[in-house]
């Protein structure tokens, strides 16, 4: 993106550490932008060094650190979240999602702050029935996931702090993948590193449910976009491709050179699984590998719309097997120097 920054103005990034908001944070920075990154940890292994990032100490949950952190601040970017499959405490789903939010918008409120992003996601309109999600569909089920419960009350705060005069714009990336950390929440690099390594061998159900990959260079790119041109109050998709599971390991298997034998495995076999899974964890206090509401997601499509993102913000959407392509790369990167150690 061609956008000229004034070299001291200084915007905030939380959730610097995660898979976003690290890559935004580099952005940011080399835009000229002068980025306080709040992470909890400022020696976490996944921050990004740069001349133009300051990392501080603190948390959104802790208003004191959060308003020192924000304080001269003219941007804000809130990408901070809890993102996981489960937590041993199912409370910290809504304290970081909700009242973590409601913390950033309300210091962002009360220290003036020009412009604040809110990084949403895709999973509050969940699945999708015969056509791509827009921003203005309605959500069609439940919300048995507590990420997509939380995150959709995530964005009734933003409304609630749009009508006190704070200027907000939400962006919903859908799957993101692309070159970062592998982490709890990106199932996308599991799959990507378990089929070059040879250790990844199943294709959920027939293969042919759909969901929407987004190259996370183009969603940094969103966010920025966002801040710029994206009107407040609104809220902005942030996807890419629509695959099915069997396109994606078609394209791996493309990309990579690779004949990895993968079995077609019954999605009820995986729900039986994820069941003995959950009651595993609540006898045992034991972190799930995978859970029965997610094993039920995977009988549906998650297919979603850009266009709006594509007419208001000039987003730009990178060819699947280009990011995949990518990905791949930086992976096969690693686990080279890894084995030449």
């Amino acid at each position: 993106m061609e956008v000229v920054a004034n070299k001291y103005l200084k915007v905030l990034v939380t959730g610097a550490s995660g898979f976003i908001g690290r890559k935004l944070s580099f952005a940011l920075a080399e835009m000229g932008f002068e980025v306080i990154a709040l992470c909890r940890n400022i020696k976490h292994p996944f921050l990004i060094q740069h001349r133009n990032i300051r990392f501080v100490k603190g948390d959104i949950l802790d208003l004191v650190s959060l308003e020192h952190a924000m304080e001269d601040c003219y941007q804000v970017y809130h990408t901070a979240a809890m993102a996981k499959m489960w937590c041993k405490n199912e409370q910290d789903f809504y304290d970081v999602n909700v009242i973590g939010t409601r913390n950033v918008l309300s210091c962002a409120l009360k220290l003036g702050v020009g412009r604040v992003v809110h990084t949403s996601t895709c999973g509050v309109w969940g699945p999708t029935l015969n056509l791509p999600v827009s921003e203005n569909d309605p959500r069609a089920v439940g919300f048995p996931i507590s990420y997509e419960r939380t995150k959709y009350l995530a964005e009734l705060e933003v409304r609630e702090f749009v009508k006190k005069g704070l200027e907000v714009v939400i962006v919903n990336p859908s799957r993101v993948y692309g070159d970062g950390p592998i982490t709890d929440s990106n199932t996308v690099s599991k799959m990507v590193t378990g089929y070059i390594n040879g250790t990844w061998h199943f294709i959920p159900g027939d293969g042919k449910s759909i969901a929407n990959y987004a190259f996370v260079d183009d969603v940094v790119d969103g966010h920025i976009a966002a801040m710029q041109n994206g009107r407040n109050g609104e809220r902005y998709i942030l996807g890419g491709t629509d695959v099915s599971f069997n396109g994606f390991f078609n394209t791996l298997k493309q990309l990579t050179g690779k004949q990895q034998v993968l079995y077609k495995i019954p999605v009820s076999i995986i729900k039986a699984y994820s069941l003995l899974e959950s009651i595993k964890t609540r006898l045992f206090d034991l972190t799930p590998f995978f859970l029965p509401e997610f094993a039920d997601r995977l009988k549906c499509n998650q297919q979603y719309s850009s266009n709006k993102a594509i007419a208001e913000l000039n987003y730009r959407i990178t060819p699947f097997a280009v990011g995949l392509g990518k990905t791949i790369n930086h992976f096969s990167i690693i686990k080279n120097n890894i084995n030449h150690r």
